[in-house]
């Protein structure tokens, strides 16, 4: 609606630019967002462009999420913003300065192999409460760097609940004791990515040297090397090496090691012979205290109470999603000039709140699916592909993508680790198959009423 001409996307764009460098400051603002230019609006994406290939990973990973609310608070037909690299850009989007762009202390630090740490995730920015106590604590001990009693650390939870924020958290606070330390920190993801590589370059001995040398490493998302043996293996003999160096080691998944599938049994007996520590979703009491915290870091917003008490009692499922719909409101809220109030919250929210009235999740999806075809909850998650197991779980994965609010690639990662693509052809294949298979669609509509109810 807001979007039908050029000249209207380009006066929002520039709007949302006076917004960043209001809350991100003018040091940030200069430094990372004000090369960005508008490439494009097409339907629901709209692209940036950025004058360099490091600038618009960084952007990716740090800003792209808050770039998404501010457009979609502009036009709800706008899900996704897209970061690509114009050669050129530098000099029409922002003059070349004289000297080169200072880098935020999280950059200059950046390590040459893993990821970068988020300056926002630190122990300072970390709420604690009854859910995440026992988690908090033993990061905590970690971090200090003195001797410890347990290693590795594995910490469990589902998403958004704070397991990346305190791996991120004990690398700054390792940093900040031992400024010499060797801190390397990547999802199971980039750890499978990067052993791969290695093995085409013929190179696995720089890659093993590059992780065995860490005195502090930690991998994110351990379930997604599900099934995958060549991976399983190096990261089994890098386990032994780290913590017979005496390193430390910590590691977090979406559920405890007795319940992970596809991981081989000496590296679930490895995670288990540390500390395990789970994060449960947040009660009441802690996701108010969240709120609370962030507002103390958005001065210019002004939210009532009963707004926060109102975030607070409905947005349960977790922290990820809670922040998430502060800062939605907020972001709506600046950009059309309108008081936030209760009425606005749940006019900004109401797809999200319709989401948590049902509570439906994944897990709950795929064991009723199970249940229903009479199949393994193992075998739904697993990689066989008989046809017995393979339909089961493409409706199990159209159901979650129907059902709740669960990205894509978050619905393929409690599926064994499957990539998001896998997700969109599951759906489409199912959507497609109920115009023709009228059994297939009583399933359906028979499921969706089991879940429901």
């Amino acid at each position: 609606m807001f979007l039908s001409g050029t000249d209207s996307a380009e006066s929002i764009w520039q709007m949302i630019r006076a917004h960043l460098r209001a809350e991100y400051g003018a040091r940030t603002y200069d430094s990372w967002l004000k090369p960005l230019a508008l490439v494009s609006v097409d339907a629901d994406t709209v692209t940036l462009g950025s004058p360099t290939h490091f600038t618009a990973d960084w952007i990716r990973n740090h800003f792209a999420e808050r770039l998404r609310l501010l457009w979609a608070a502009q036009s709800a037909a706008i899900q996704h913003v897209r970061i690509v690299v114009e050669n050129g850009l530098r000099t029409a989007a922002a003059p070349e300065p004289e000297q080169p762009l200072a880098a935020p202390a999280a950059v200059r630090e950046a390590p040459a192999f893993g990821v970068a740490l988020e300056p926002r995730y630190t122990f300072d920015s970390f709420v604690v409460g009854k859910a995440n106590e026992l988690a908090y604590n033993a990061a905590r001990t970690v971090a200090e760097g003195g001797p410890i009693d347990f290693n590795p650390l594995f910490l469990h939870g589902t998403t958004g609940l704070g397991k990346t924020h305190l791996m991120h958290a004990i690398g700054w606070q390792i940093r900040s004791a031992m400024p010499g330390a060797k801190v390397v920190y990547m999802s199971a993801e980039k750890f499978m990515v990067e052993f791969v590589s290695a093995m085409r370059d013929k190179d696995t001995l720089s890659f093993k040297q590059k992780l065995r040398t860490a005195d502090l490493l930690m991998i994110d998302d351990v379930q997604f090397i599900a099934g995958k043996d060549s991976t399983q293996e190096e990261f089994f003999h890098t386990m032994n090496e780290i913590i017979s160096a005496g390193k430390r080691l910590v590691i977090t998944a979406d559920r405890s090691p007795q319940n992970l599938e596809g991981i081989e049994n000496r590296i679930l007996s490895r995670l288990a012979w540390g500390l395990v520590a789970d994060i449960n979703p947040a009660d009441y009491e802690l996701r108010l205290s969240i709120l609370l915290e962030k507002m103390k870091r958005m001065p210019g917003a002004t939210v009532g109470e009963d707004v926060i008490d109102f975030l607070a009692r409905k947005i349960t499922s977790n922290v990820r999603e809670l922040e998430g719909a502060l800062n939605r409101i907020v972001a709506y809220s600046t950009l059309v000039g309108k008081p936030i109030d209760l009425d606005f919250a749940r006019q900004v929210l109401a797809d999200v709140l319709k989401a948590h009235d049902r509570k439906v999740t994944i897990d709950e999806i795929q064991r009723k699916v199970a249940d229903y075809y009479a199949i393994k909850l193992s075998d739904l998650l697993s990689a066989r592909r008989a046809r017995e197991v393979a339909r089961p779980r493409q409706v199990a994965m159209f159901l979650a993508k129907r059902l709740t609010p669960r990205s894509l690639p978050d619905i393929g990662r409690r599926f064994g680790g499957r990539d998001h693509t896998t997700v969109m052809h599951a759906v489409k294949r199912i959507e497609e198959l109920r115009a023709d298979d009228s059994e297939l669609d009583a399933d359906i509509t028979r499921l969706t009423r089991i879940i429901d109810a």
